[in-house]
């Protein structure tokens, strides 16, 4: 019998700075529903990619001294290490720069042109940069971009427009119709009441103020705008060219799920919809709008200096670990939030306390008392007979939000029976029953149960923590891949740990001393790749300042605290990153140069009121500058 399909693809990632941890969640959650869509039996196609034309990749091309294209080559492979790092399974990468996307845009572009759907106009109006769209005044926010809350600026030129409001009664028609389109409701309400009822205005599909983009044919002053461009990756990417298409366009197109942030369902669910409308192809048959990830309660910025990179948290705490995060944190309406400390939080909570922890006692209590090998006998235990309700239970309850997207509902559903399983372990208390040689069968019932119903959280929670699970299919030797309670023998492996526990303070001290790092490294860049005036240069205020004592910051590798003498009269307290290469005996009593005015910022406890100047004297070696015959205080011009 052949498989049923399901194709689902992601927002293409905009190829002008690295992905953070909130773009991230865009392909841990596609990638988890690819994931148990393929444990179901389906013919699963998951596609991602990287959007690379557009005003801004120019821009930073030209800042850098290089080609558009060696821009976004680099770029694009650092957005595949991030997918990559978050263990993601997707089929395909299409690059917006791909010979044959590009050449379906290009014939996408003169159909509609010759049909008469695209024509050519000017355009006046207020452009977002960094979104690339263009917006009347009635539709900025407080003067700024709706989208992205930025500055916009006064834009006219020549252009060619795709007819909207040709399709918006269709596309109306097609909504109310098909309720589920667009999900959640609030994002379909909300396309429906402030962008439909309102009226349509025409789509700007060409630019001719910069040449990075998808030449317009038949009039090469213009390129293709970026969202005709972009969107019809999730087409262009499984063979479709209107000249003639793939048979694996034909297989898996219409689409099954658009996984995209809400910020952009506009883009999916209004003018998407008419390009194809327009083509005459088939829609998507859902738009997913999910929420954001914030810092705390704040969106993420680099200007703010709050943004957190999913690859980098996973290479100190397992890809696992952050997809887990993201999965559970996030619910199906409702943003997430993130900071260092919630992540520790629960990561000790639930998967190193709960999960962990019960998959790590159980193998050690069976092979402890049975040498490994273990078979289901069935009890008729209160206890027992609760916890089998709860395996039911929790299976139902995890299907039912996995089908509707709902990632958070479904982690939760698992957590509560691997609570249920210690509380379990609690209630029979295999220990004591070890003491008792009449009860050692009851101990065996006890034992297969628990790895029985761990089997079946690894098989639940195998799309969010893949790793994971096959970890614990390892150990408790036996396939994962039913739901059903078997009652099966177990010949389980060595208890090794699944999640351990974290150290807060360590982790939290290694992660100031890495962003103090950081923040040195950019300083530097930036020094290094830029041309600044002697307006700019006397604004640094450096001084001499003798080292009066040293110490190491507790728990923190990387930094030493210095106090300094900087002639003022008061002792300014400096945290240094240098702790790799010096000792607090090579510093007291050495004269450093300081930057006197750098805002004060709190490292592992420690408020450091300055930066010392060290340079970089080869392969991981530094070299902190000392001064000889210099008074404290004296200013470094």
């Amino acid at each position: 019998m052949e498989k049923k399909k399901f194709y689902i693809t992601t927002a293409i990632a905009y190829a002008s700075s690295k992905p953070h941890i909130g773009n991230a969640y865009d392909i841990v959650l596609a990638d988890m529903i690819a994931r148990e869509k393929r444990l179901e039996g389906y013919d699963v196609f998951f596609m991602t990619g990287s959007d690379e034309h557009g005003m801004k990749i120019e821009e930073k091309a030209k800042a850098q001294g290089i080609t558009p294209k060696e821009y976004v080559d680099a770029a694009a492979d650092q957005i595949k290490m991030v997918w990559n790092s978050m263990n993601t399974t997707f089929d395909k990468f299409i690059r917006t720069t791909d010979a044959d996307h590009e050449a379906a845009v290009s014939a996408m572009f003169k159909k509609l042109y010759e049909q008469g759907d695209i024509y050519k106009s000017e355009y006046e109006g207020k452009y977002c940069v960094p979104c690339e769209s263009f917006f009347t005044p009635s539709q900025l926010v407080d003067g700024k971009c709706p989208d992205c809350n930025r500055e916009v600026t006064d834009a006219k030129e020549e252009a060619y427009f795709l007819k909207l409001g040709k399709y918006q009664d269709r596309l109306m028609k097609h909504i109310e119709e098909n309720p589920d389109f667009i999900w959640p409701e609030s994002r379909r309400n909300e396309m429906v009441n402030n962008f439909l009822k309102p009226g349509l205005q025409d789509l700007c599909v060409s630019r001719s103020t910069f040449k990075w983009g998808i030449p317009v044919e038949f009039d090469n002053r213009h390129v293709i705008y970026v969202w005709l461009d972009a969107l019809s990756n999730y087409i262009t990417g499984i063979g479709y060219n209107p000249n003639g298409s793939s048979e694996q366009y034909k297989k898996y197109w219409p689409a099954d799920l658009h996984v995209i942030g809400k910020d952009i369902v506009r883009f999916h669910t209004i003018y998407w919809p008419i390009i194809l409308m327009a083509l005459g192809e088939p829609l998507p048959k859902q738009v997913l709008g999910h929420p954001w990830i914030l810092v705390g309660e704040d969106k993420m910025s680099k200007s703010k200096g709050n943004t957190i990179y999913a690859d980098e948290l996973a290479a100190k705490f397992s890809s696992d670990a952050v997809r887990y995060y993201l999965l559970s944190e996030t619910s199906f309406v409702n943003d997430g939030s993130i900071t260092h400390e919630s992540f520790i939080n629960k990561f000790n909570s639930e998967l190193a306390n709960t999960y962990g922890n019960l998959v790590n006692r159980t193998v050690a209590m069976t092979n402890k008392y049975f040498g490994g090998t273990v078979s289901y006998k069935k009890y008729e235990n209160e206890c027992d007979i609760d916890l089998l309700k709860t395996v039911e239970e929790c299976a139902c309850d995890y299907k039912k939000a996995m089908d509707t997207y709902h990632n958070a509902d479904a982690c939760a559903a698992v957590l509560e029976l691997a609570k249920r399983c210690n509380k379990y372990i609690d209630e029979t208390m295999p220990w004591a029953l070890a003491k008792d040689e009449a009860k050692k069968d009851y101990l065996e019932a006890v034992l297969s149960t628990l790895l029985e119903c761990i089997r079946i959280i690894a098989r639940l929670l195998s799309p969010v923590t893949p790793e994971a699970s096959d970890k614990i299919r390892a150990q408790i030797g036996t396939d994962i891949d039913t739901l059903t309670f078997e009652g099966r023998t177990f010949k389980v492996g060595e208890a090794t740990p699944i999640f351990a526990r974290i150290d807060m303070d360590k982790a939290l001290a290694e992660i100031a001393a890495e962003e103090q790092a950081k923040a040195k490294e950019k300083v530097e860049n930036v020094a290094t790749m830029q041309e600044i005036s002697i307006e700019d240069f006397v604004k640094v205020e450096l001084r001499a300042a003798k080292v009066t004592a040293c110490e190491p910051i507790p728990k923190a590798k990387k930094l030493l605290k210095l106090t300094l003498d900087d002639g003022s009269g008061k002792e300014r307290i400096v945290a240094s990153g240098i702790a790799k290469w010096y000792t607090p005996e090579d510093l007291i009593g050495k004269t450093v140069i300081v930057v006197a005015n750098l805002k004060p910022a709190k490292l592992c406890g420690v408020e450091s009121c300055g930066m010392i100047l060290a340079a970089d004297a080869g392969e991981d070696d530094v070299k902190v500058v000392f001064l000889e015959g210099v008074p404290a205080g004296a200013k470094i011009r």
